[in-house]
């Protein structure tokens, strides 16, 4: 079976058998489980990928046996990849959506520990996202994907998370509000509650309609959400100068501004120089950029010393720089430099 490749390059140049079948090397899995995907990725101690895998919804909270279903297979993938059984991994760092309250650890402690790794941990996916995205060990991450969630580790070594609990809990945005924000925006331009978009064109291309009234009916008569794709159509609307889209992108940004103000304060941040890492496909895009001015204005008033960076590799390689450390051992600069130099990292 082919495996896609979705951005890392397998290095094929290792012997884990050098000797008369003696293991010779460590072996360190991560895994990000996120809404939509769940990645895995196996390095030797050289931080040579020699295994992957990959999946849909690792989100317990979304649907459980789903989630546990797809993180089984996306390791097993991984380590069927990379000729490895669970007692040759020195260490397996899981880095979870969903694993946010001690009930959620109640859930995810026996599923993980039935994969059988001698010695693993898990975390929320924010503490994966925010060691990806920053070489200091405090800082503040931002992650608006399928989802939104926000947290930060003062040099304190304080921790805070801000949200992540939906729209009910004080939540905004990500792609399972942004998308229905767009098609609420066609029909509320439709009905002459808000004013004309080029949203309405672009949403019925992509769904497939020819007019608005027959996505209404469809979509009421036959219980139908947009899909998280039409995501893209807010960015695309928002550069060709749409004012509708525009202003549902700096609603997300300003939202997410709070978010950041939130957890810095909270922290006593607002004297330190830490970087603010923006992680999800919402704010990695190239057209991120109707967002992140706000974010920055928000940041920047409370805390004159934090940088904005968007984070430039997958966080499931924050996953695998954490095995290393959670193994005892600090990381080496080798393995940091050669997973950081990896360019071709997919978000979307």
């Amino acid at each position: 079976m082919l495996l896609p490749s979705f951005g890392y390059p397998l290095h094929q140049d290792y012997d884990k058998h050098a000797i008369m079948g003696v293991n010779l090397l460590n072996y360190y899995l991560g895994v990000d489980g996120g809404g939509s995907k769940t990645y895995t990725l196996i390095t030797d101690e050289h931080g040579n990928i020699v295994g992957k895998g990959n999946s849909g919804n690792g989100n317990h909270q979304i649907n459980y046996e789903e989630a546990k279903g797809n993180i089984r297979e996306s390791v097993q993938m991984a380590l069927d990849q990379a000729g490895l059984k669970q007692s040759e991994i020195h260490y397996a760092y899981f880095g979870l959506a969903g694993a946010d309250r001690e009930v959620d650890y109640r859930i995810l402690r026996p599923m993980i520990a039935q994969l059988g790794f001698p010695n693993h941990d898990i975390n929320c996916d924010t503490a994966i996202a925010l060691r990806a995205g920053t070489d200091q060990p405090y800082g503040v991450v931002l992650i608006c994907g399928t989802g939104t969630n926000s947290a930060g580790v003062s040099p304190r070594k304080a921790f805070f998370q801000c949200g992540g609990f939906s729209y009910s809990f004080g939540d905004f945005g990500g792609g399972g509000d942004l998308c229905i924000e767009a098609f609420r925006s066609v029909i509320r331009a439709w009905d002459g509650r808000e004013k004309p978009t080029l949203l309405t064109n672009l949403l019925l291309q992509d769904l497939g309609y020819e007019s608005v009234p027959d996505m209404f009916e469809d979509f009421l008569d036959s219980h139908k959400a947009p899909p998280l794709r039409t995501v893209k159509l807010l960015f695309q609307a928002a550069a060709q100068g749409d004012e509708v889209a525009a202003a549902i992108l700096r609603m997300q940004g300003e939202e997410l501004g709070k978010s950041a103000r939130a957890v810095i304060k909270r922290l006593g941040m607002e004297g330190d120089q830490f970087n603010v890492v923006l992680a999800g496909s919402v704010l990695t895009r190239g057209e991120a950029r109707f967002i992140h001015p706000y974010i920055e204005e928000a940041v920047k008033e409370c805390a004159p010393g934090a940088s904005l960076v968007k984070l430039e590799v997958e966080p499931v390689i924050g996953a695998l720089w954490l095995a290393f450390e959670a193994g005892g051992a600090k990381l080496p600069r080798e393995v940091y430099d050669r997973l950081r130099s990896i360019s071709d990292y997919s978000l979307v």
